[in-house]
């Protein structure tokens, strides 16, 4: 299964890096730079309306290369331009082709909050987040342990970073809940098969209390989507593969969001 593979890919990456880096060295880094505890992701997500989070993604295990020209400062800095809450940026290399270096490039050059799209397995990569510049770290449910999620989750908030704590059954919901997620996305895409389900917010955002944010994530492909998630109370929704293929983004985006 994908997932699993994802999972054990980012676990020998951070071996790897911690090799370079001891863990240690890296928190201590971490902890040495200002604690921004205004929470710039979650506030952004508060906005009144549905809130549009903009992946910038070169590609996915399912679709393979999304966009082989990458101008991936000028798609964010459109994003930003169109009205995007915030911005998520790959940065697993191996299926996504992302880059740490295009998140701590983004993070520099906008002024709305980024997302480090990743597949969380170890406090180092939270550590690493912070230093590369994120307003956010993703969790997922399905990769990892109750108490994961919580410290983890614990974590982030200490560096001033949001956690999107991703599920995508009624048991991942009521463990993110129970992990005391602030924000949590459930992903319409199953990673262990890919297929998608434009529903599956629906079914969760009845379990998800109204002072918890609800993001709704892939399988976004324009208005009859978004009225979907309008309908259902989302808070927020990310977007990806929709925008990414599409010669002008901004154009795009505005459509979207019914400017």
């Amino acid at each position: 299964m994908i997932l699993d593979e994802l999972a054990a890919a980012a676990r020998e990456r951070v071996v790897q890096r911690k090799q370079k880096i001891p863990y240690e060295k890296l928190l201590e880094q971490a902890r040495a730079l200002p604690e921004n505890q205004e929470f710039p992701f979650e506030r952004a997500l508060k906005q009144p309306g549905l809130s549009f989070i903009c992946e910038v993604k070169k590609a996915s295990p399912s679709k393979g290369l999304i966009a082989p020209d990458f101008p991936y400062l000028q798609i964010a800095k459109d994003y930003e331009e169109a009205g995007a809450a915030a911005v998520s940026v790959l940065t697993e290399p191996k299926w996504f082709l992302g880059r740490d270096q295009y998140l701590q490039e983004v993070a520099r050059e906008v002024h709305i909050p980024v997302l480090r799209k990743d597949f969380t397995v170890d406090p180092y990569m939270i550590c690493e987040a912070k230093l590369l510049g994120a307003s956010a770290v993703l969790l997922i449910c399905a990769i990892l342990s109750d108490r994961e999620l919580r410290s983890y989750r614990e974590l982030a908030e200490s560096f001033g970073l949001s956690a999107l704590v991703e599920a995508h059954t009624e048991e991942e919901a009521h463990r993110a809940l129970a992990s005391g997620a602030k924000i949590i996305g459930v992903n319409n895409r199953n990673l262990k098969d890919f297929t998608v389900d434009v529903h599956a917010g629906e079914r969760l955002r009845k379990l998800i209390p109204p002072e918890v944010l609800f993001v709704s994530e892939s399988g976004v492909k324009g208005a009859a989507e978004i009225a979907a998630v309008r309908q259902m109370g989302a808070d927020a929704v990310l977007v990806g593969e929709a925008l990414m293929r599409v010669p002008d983004r901004k154009a795009a985006l505005r459509a979207l969001r019914q400017e």
